[in-house]
């Protein structure tokens, strides 16, 4: 399959890691160090907004928030949080349609509860699928039982220059 992210990118993506069985986190975190993986995220959202929950943002080490290069955009219910220290550069919205109200690509980078409210409007998912079987707390959508996506490119399984760790880029487009 040819890359399909070759074209300009516009609209609403979802990018994550995910286990072969589909978790996404445990505890507030990755459950594996796959830094190939962080790279790949940086690169598919750089100079794009990316939209998270404030969990996703608490979980990000503070030497990297605000997320550099990007506008990061962070959908809380909790009205008083954007006065709180935590919230220091990030742009604080209460709901999706205000996260996703902008010309710009957008992707929304987790977690659980903001991919599922998200997944009506997005036509794009970067996934990157790590070869362990890890109990965790959250989950990714399974784009695979879905009848309106399309996988559209699928990498070949690679070797993490950290611990071996096995893992691959999948990117799914939804059909038209």
């Amino acid at each position: 399959m040819s890359s399909a992210w070759a074209e300009p990118v516009r609209g609403v993506g979802m990018v994550w890691a995910r286990s072969t069985t589909g978790v996404i986190g445990a505890d507030g975190g990755m459950p594996w160090h796959v830094p190939e993986d962080l790279t790949h995220f940086r690169q598919v959202t750089d100079g794009a907004t990316v939209v998270m929950g404030r969990r996703t943002w608490a979980s990000l080490p503070e030497r990297f928030r605000p997320l550099p290069g990007r506008r990061n955009v962070v959908l809380t219910r909790d009205a008083s949080w954007a006065a709180t220290d935590e919230a220091a550069g990030a742009e604080v919205v209460h709901d999706l349609a205000t996260a996703l109200d902008t010309d710009e690509p957008v992707w929304i980078t987790g977690g659980g509860q903001v991919y599922a409210a998200g997944l009506p409007f997005a036509d794009r998912v970067s996934e990157t699928v790590i070869d362990v079987d890890v109990p965790g707390d959250t989950v990714a959508p399974a784009l695979a039982e879905a009848d309106d996506w399309d996988l559209v490119d699928e990498g070949p399984w690679r070797e993490s220059r950290v611990g071996g760790t096995r893992y691959r880029f999948l990117e799914w487009r939804r059909r038209a």
